[in-house]
């Protein structure tokens, strides 16, 4: 009888779980559906200091030119962004949040084990170590530049930002690229305000290229 009992007070606890359960496994899942946004932050990066007067400090970059036979050709690596009624502040704010989200990317080349029969050998690890660090020295630079550019274009235009063809001479001027090496961060944020500048303040000529 004591088994006998015991069993129905365990069936009795289960089926009350059963009850209950569901009622907190929603409650879960409808804390997890609502989004946690940074409290004052539209930007994973935090706010930027505001200053008024930044926008007088930066120098405006030369951005007339006349288009030569292969400067069209080059538009989806030299390009500046623009955005009508947009004050310094807020450019500056939105150029460097898409920096952070394109800057430190990975090329996607790795380590490559060396085939047979010199896989597990230490002559095939040598190999492969050097065939590696070849190939990253060849196309992971400019996959990085590649991938970064993808980035900053999508989020650009994510944000409303229209895209304009630049000659490579005076695209350099206030553009930088980052392959295996990281631009240093004063000249890194040196471009961005000039960046945010023409982005807040151009009239651009030419044809508007999209994403």
């Amino acid at each position: 009888m004591k088994d006998y009992g015991l069993a129905r007070r365990a069936c009795a606890a289960l089926t009350a779980a059963a009850l209950v359960l569901p009622g907190i496994a929603s409650a879960q899942e409808q804390a997890q559906a609502t989004p946690v946004y940074l409290e004052d932050s539209g930007s994973p990066f935090g706010k930027l200091p505001t200053d008024a007067g930044e926008a007088a400090k930066v120098e405006m970059p030369k951005l007339d030119f006349t288009p030569s036979a292969t400067d069209p050709d080059n538009y989806d690596k030299y390009y500046y962004f623009v955005r009508s009624e947009t004050d310094f502040q807020t450019a500056y704010g939105d150029i460097v949040e898409c920096d952070g989200y394109a800057r430190g990317l990975a090329s996607g080349i790795t380590y490559t084990q060396a085939p047979y029969p010199y896989a597990g050998t230490l002559a095939g690890a040598a190999g492969g170590m050097i065939g590696s660090a070849m190939a990253m020295a060849i196309f992971g630079s400019a996959e990085k530049r590649r991938l970064r550019r993808v980035n900053m274009r999508q989020c650009m235009n994510f944000k409303g930002y229209r895209r304009y063809g630049l000659s490579k001479d005076l695209w350099q001027e206030f553009h930088f690229e980052e392959g295996l090496s990281d631009m240093p961060e004063s000249r890194r944020f040196d471009y961005l305000k000039r960046q945010a500048l023409v982005a807040a303040t151009a009239n651009p000529q030419g044809e508007e290229l999209g994403l």
